[in-house]
Order: C-alpha cells, then structure tokens, then sequence
C-alpha cells in the first residue's frame, strides 16, 4: 500500500528504532504500535500517537508498515503443537530427526481424554502422561495448570520435571501457529506490561478484568479453556479488521493463561444499566438520540465491511468516560448469514426470519437495532415488558408490534417501527437510519 494513502486511524508497526527523535518527533522502538492521527508537516510524514505510551508526535511513513489485518483461518491455531489422538509410536516417527527439546502434545490413544506430552532428550523421547485432577493438569502434582498452553508455556520457561526444558514445538501438519502470527502482525502484546486490577463482571467464558496495559486504562476478557480460546480467536479476527470511533477498540491479545483479549476500557458500563441507574431526570432526549446515532454510525461501519453483528442489544454497548456509546461483544460477527445453534438466540432482539429459518442478514440487525432504539427510549427497560419468550415468538409472527415507551417522541417512534417491517427488504440500511436520526437532533438544535 503506498504510504500516502495511509488516512486517520490507520495502525502501523515500527520497522526500526527511533531512539533520538528530534523536536517534535515520537520516540519509539521496533515492534511499537502507532495510530496516525493526521498529516505532518512534510511529505510522507505523518502525526501518530503511540499506541502504549500515548505520546503524540511525528513520524515518517518509510519506518513503517500498516498493521495487518488477521484473516479468519480456521487453520490458525493456539495449540499447532497439539496432535490429537495419536500412539506414542507415531509421536516417535514425528519427532525424528531428534533434537533437545523438540515436543508435542498428543490425546493417549489407550487412555482417550488423557494428554501426553512428548519431549526429546539426548536421542531419546520422553512420554509425560498429563494427570488431570480437581479441573487442572499436572505432570508432577506439584505445578498444576487450568490447560495445556498454560503447561506448555510454563514449561517452555523452565524445566521442572522434565529432562528438558521445551525448546521447539512439533507443528501438526496443517496447522499455523497463532502466536507467531499474532506476533508478526504486530497484535501481540508485551505481557509485562498488563497490569490486572479489579474484576469487571464473570461471563460464561472467562472473567473481565479492569487494567493497565503501558499506562492505558483496558479492559482484559481472559479465557481458560483451550477450545473456547480458540473459538474467540475468530472473534478476534474480526475486531482486527475494525477501526471506528464507534466500535470497541481492540488493542491486541495476550497469551498466557489461557488468552487474553485486550480492548480500550469503557468506564461507564453497559448502556442499559447507565441507563437505569440514572433515568429520565438525568438523561435528556439529545442524549439518548446521540447514543442511538453512535450505535447507528458503528453498524453502519460493520455494514460496509459486509459484517453482522447477530447480537445487537443493550447489554452489548458500552458507555466511554466521555460518554459516547460502542458496540462490542463481536463474538457472533460473521461473515456467513446462517446461524448454527439457534438456542442461543435472543429472541426478543431477532428478526422474525432468522428466528425461522435462520436467515441472518443486515436487515436482520436492523430488525435488532429497533428493539435497541425501544431500549435506549425506554431507559433500560426489558422489551416486550411482562410476555414470555415463547409469546413474544408467536405475537410478532402474527404482526404484533411493542407500543412506543413512555414520552418516546413521535418520529423516534416511527423509526423504530420502520426496522420491525416484516419484510426485510422495507426496512431501512443503516446509512439511511443515520440520515434521519441527524436531522432529528438537527431540529432539537434548530
């Protein structure tokens, strides 16, 4: 990509070290990220803030390269030293020609469920058979780990049991190491520099915590289990591609107990309870118009990209420090439009098609993004107020539709219904929702 096209809030990795920069200049090492936040003062120069110091400065574009973008590979794996169910005599025939510390990890083909780890030492290969216990592995009962990167990435620092420590993992044919690829495109971060404070909230795949990455407020999801880390690689994928005032900004991942996926900190919470806990008095209608504006530029952005969110709601926008709203939780962002597991849909928000046939498309996200227009006019409340979910299913299919929250202005309320059209193709594209939502607060401003 030639270097002048490069516009706001392109993220580049430093190609070499800028240790003495001069007036005005950013100081910054090989490997560093940078957002570009504007044009310099000269010719393939540009202003760029350093994305852990903060520092703003200039740079020259010839000292960097734009930061990749990972693409969703299903061969991209967090364990390419993971075999699967393999003899120890195919491990054997694996590891040759032997060399210290050459290793792998298979599943044990008489003991199915059991992990054995396979290390080379002095020409020969030693089979540590894993002990699980009390939900944790241990080779020695006297380290234990919630998974096996946990093991591998503590053994790959020191010996303890073994009779060496792991040098060199084994890649199962087919496989890409995750970690060297996230290392190459500049998304994995320096695990020294993450402070971890205060727990944020426990979901069902790990626990969010507050933090400090290099003297940035982030929030950290960290999740132990090998397989579900492996799923949320995907969503990862997806949030490296997204740069939007409007989106949750991902800052990179971490491996080390399991993953951690590092993301700007939101301090005000889920819309919905900022919502709630201050109401009507405290919130006025220009406010709850721009949070619905900011979550309509967001989807716009996912629009454009050819993304779905698929899990549009309140519980998924988040509120900054300087209040503005951002979507996040890309967890079920796909490209694809069909759903695989339909019991985990939340029926309330899903468009009357893709709870049938499972027909996921932008229209249906509009169709979500309505009963989120319904949310944030209604200051948090539940939709469908008092009806069952199995209702809420048969009503809208016959054509019922929710009435417009208390003091919802008139044209909100008409909005609204235009995303719940039953037909898909009435409903309006996110670009078109945005015009009108600006003119709406244009005449509150007139």
């Amino acid at each position: 990509m030639d270097m002048k096209n490069w516009t706001t809030g392109t993220q580049c990795v430093a190609k070499k070290e800028h240790c003495k920069p001069k007036a005005g200049e950013i100081l910054y090492h090989k490997g560093d990220v940078l957002t570009l936040v504007g044009p310099g003062t000269r010719k393939g120069e540009y202003r760029a803030r350093h994305n852990t110091t903060g520092v703003e400065g200039l740079v020259s574009g010839s000292n960097l390269r734009e930061r990749e973008a990972l693409r969703i590979d299903p061969k991209l794996s967090l364990m390419p030293w993971f075999h699967g169910k393999i003899s120890g005599l195919q491990a054997v025939s694996k590891l040759k020609p032997t060399e210290d510390g050459l290793f792998l990890v298979r599943e044990s083909v008489r003991h199915p469920g059991d992990f054995v780890l396979c290390v080379c030492f002095s020409q020969k290969v030693f089979h540590y058979h894993v002990i699980f216990q009390n939900n944790k592995l241990s080779i020695d009962n006297k380290e234990f780990f919630y998974n096996l990167i946990d093991m591998i990435e503590f053994y790959s620092r020191s010996q303890g049991a073994l009779a060496t420590v792991l040098l060199k993992h084994k890649k199962k044919e087919g496989t890409k190491s995750a970690e060297s690829k996230l290392l190459k495109s500049g998304w994995l971060l320096d695990l020294s520099k993450l402070t971890l404070g205060e727990i944020l909230g426990q979901g069902e795949f790990g626990a969010v915590f507050e933090g400090e990455y290099a003297g940035q407020r982030v929030a950290v999801k960290n999740i132990k289990c090998d397989v579900t880390a492996q799923a949320f690689l995907e969503e990862t994928s997806v949030m490296t591609n997204l740069h939007h005032k409007n989106l949750v900004q991902l800052l990179g991942v971490i491996l080390h107990n399991g993953l951690h996926i590092v993301t700007e900190l939101m301090t005000k919470g889920n819309l919905v309870n900022y919502l709630r806990t201050r109401g009507r008095f405290a919130v006025s209608v220009t406010q709850l118009l721009r949070f619905a504006l900011d979550v309509c530029e967001g989807m716009e952005h996912l629009e454009c990209k050819k993304l779905l969110h698929r899990d549009l709601a309140g519980r998924n926008i988040l509120v900054s420090e300087d209040t503005v709203a951002k979507i996040s939780d890309f967890g079920l962002a796909k490209v694809s439009s069909t759903a695989t597991d339909n019991s985990k849909l939340p029926v309330k928000w899903t468009a009357p098609e893709a709870l049938k046939s499972k027909k996921f498309s932008t229209q249906s996200d509009v169709w979500s993004y309505g009963v989120l227009l319904w949310e944030i006019f209604s200051f948090g409340r539940q939709p469908y107020p008092k009806m069952s979910v199995r209702d809420v299913r048969e009503r809208v299919d016959q054509g019922y539709r929710m009435d417009p929250p208390d003091e919802c202005p008139p044209h909100v309320y008409s909005i609204m219904s235009s995303c719940w059209e039953t037909e898909p193709k009435k409903r309006p594209a996110f670009h078109k929702l945005r015009d009108t939502l600006e003119k709406e607060l244009g005449k509150l401003h007139a």
